[in-house]
């Protein structure tokens, strides 16, 4: 019996050491996970970014490690990785489209023949505005020089748009990081197919007008001139300017707010501005507040938008609290508009099929997910984040336990009948803890809880525990003789997954793709 001491036991093993025999590597909170391969973290950093870091690591120390897995991706196909970057982008399957940016820029620099062509023919799906292109150039240029193939792309994003829509880029989207498109249109030379399109470029580039300039422009060039809010909201509505066109000094007036509002203000637009507009006084109106929460509950509308989940969540988490994360401005929210906000998270996922299973959806509550930023919105941590995502299962699923756990768990009774703004707050104010991963299905097995799939929303830095979860499910699978799935949906873009690759009833998913509930219901159906 003593040499089986010095033995680890491939049933139970500490999470400090590795499982025998398995492809675990040390995580960065010192305890063993599975590795993911650099497709998966390709994936991950595309939907979560980078910004913030993790508790473990930082931010620079995050994305360095994000920009090895494009690269490695780029390396071994980069066909692949071009397409996978266009995809989620298109999709607006992430919450900001900055990654995919930074991705397709690497690709553009450092793949090979092939793949360049590709990533620059990418460049009008992946960079739809003015500023993605913006962050393109900052981004490429860092990597790579202005050759023909770069300034030919960008040259073929200004001529491929005709001059009303070009015209609305130049107007909304006029500088960023340093560039702006008087700096694009002198490298690249696009040629002009029509004297209206040569007028746009040349006013562009020279700042000066014609009579062939589109009536966009030259309502904006009368908006810098303009001396009353009533010639504003005129101009609004007779030529749509967007808000970014608005002299400063407006933008506190109703009457400019309103014709923004008749004028179809785009819905990323809505919902960054709900706060100014309940300032000045728009929401008074019963009629607008009516109209307003039709657009934020439409789910055709946001699905065309690309109103991703995520800026939904930062809305109403911001909204709903009265107060702005930067700066002293606060309001009254309109419970009306807090509750639009509410449906309109869930319905940004879209329609996901139940699949009638018993589901037990487990948050990671420890120390480390309360670090870092999902997306980089201020204050929204993986720790949050993680019972929002949560909440969309629980609200297509009949069957669910929702758990909370640290080094202990807790039986949470959340439900998406109740706000989601509230449902966060709670979990914000849960204590912290060590991280054991295994709690879950420990917890399942103790109290023989009938489960057929469960769900862990976690960074995957699990070191705490005397068993590994894998160990801990396969005991579960054993003992009570369920067939129990394993999914692991990653909050935190790092290395690291609880799911063992060679368990073909374990599942890693990104946390917060808009692709991921249904994912995770085909999977388990």
């Amino acid at each position: 019996m003593s040499y089986l001491k010095n033995i680890i036991n491939k049933n139970v093993t500490p999470q400090s050491q590795p499982v025998p025999g398995t492809s675990q590597v040390l995580n960065s909170a010192g305890g063993y996970s599975f590795p993911v391969d650099s497709w998966t973290q390709l994936e991950r950093f595309l939907v979560l970014g980078s910004e913030g870091g993790s508790y473990y690591a930082t931010q620079q120390k995050l994305t360095a490690e994000s920009a090895k897995a494009v690269q490695a991706c780029v390396a071994a196909d980069g066909l692949r990785a071009v397409k996978t970057i266009a995809q989620v982008s298109d999709a607006g399957r992430a919450p900001k489209n900055d990654p995919a940016i930074f991705a397709l820029a690497i690709a553009a620099s450092e793949g090979d023949d092939k793949t360049r062509a590709a990533a620059l023919a990418a460049l009008p799906t992946v960079c739809r505005t003015g500023t993605h292109l913006f962050h393109f150039a900052q981004f490429v240029d860092g990597m790579r020089g202005w050759g023909r193939g770069l300034r030919k792309a960008v040259g073929a994003w200004y001529a491929e748009k005709d001059s009303d829509t070009l015209a609305y880029q130049a107007v909304k989207y006029q500088q960023r990081d340093g560039w702006s498109h008087r700096d694009l249109l002198r490298l690249s030379h696009p040629k002009p197919e029509s004297d209206q399109k040569k007028a746009l470029y040349h006013w562009i580039t020279q700042g000066s007008t014609g009579e062939s300039i589109p009536a966009l422009v030259a309502a904006f060039e009368q908006a810098k001139r303009a001396e009353s809010a009533a010639e504003i909201a005129w101009l609004i509505r007779d030529a749509n300017l967007p808000r970014e066109a608005i002299p400063t000094q407006f933008l506190t007036e109703k009457s400019v707010w309103e014709a923004l509002l008749a004028s179809g203000m785009p819905l990323t637009a809505l919902l960054r501005n709900l706060a100014t507009m309940t300032r000045v006084g728009i929401f008074d109106d019963h009629e607008q507040v009516k109209a307003v929460s039709a657009r934020l509950t439409d789910t055709a509308a946001l699905k065309k938008a690309r109103v991703h989940p995520i800026a939904v969540l930062s809305a109403l988490k911001t909204y709903g609290s009265g107060r702005g994360v930067r700066g002293n401005s606060t309001w009254k929210p309109v419970g009306t508009l807090v509750d639009a906000l509410d449906a309109a998270f869930y319905a940004s996922f879209g329609t996901v099929e139940a699949t009638g299973k018993r589901w037990v959806l487990a948050l990671d509550v420890s120390g480390s997910m309360g670090c870092g930023e999902i997306a980089g919105i201020p204050g929204l941590t993986p720790r949050d984040a993680s019972a929002a995502m949560a909440l969309i299962t629980a609200a297509t699923e009949d069957d669910y336990k929702m758990v909370a756990f640290q080094d202990k768990l807790t039986e949470l009774s959340i439900t998406p009948r109740q706000r989601l703004d509230d449902v966060v707050r709670r979990i914000s104010g849960m204590p912290f803890g060590s991280t054991d991963c295994a709690q879950p299905m420990l917890w399942a097995l103790k109290n023989k809880v009938k489960a057929d799939v469960f769900v862990v929303y976690t960074d995957s830095e699990t070191w705490h525990g005397s068993i590994h979860p894998v160990q801990a499910l396969r005991q579960y699978r054993e003992q009570l003789g369920i067939a129990a799935k394993l999914i692991v949906v990653g909050m935190v873009s790092n290395g690291f997954t609880l799911a063992d690759p060679s368990d073909g009833g374990c599942l890693d998913v990104v946390g917060f793709d808009t692709a991921t509930p249904q994912l995770m219901s085909d999977f388990v159906r």
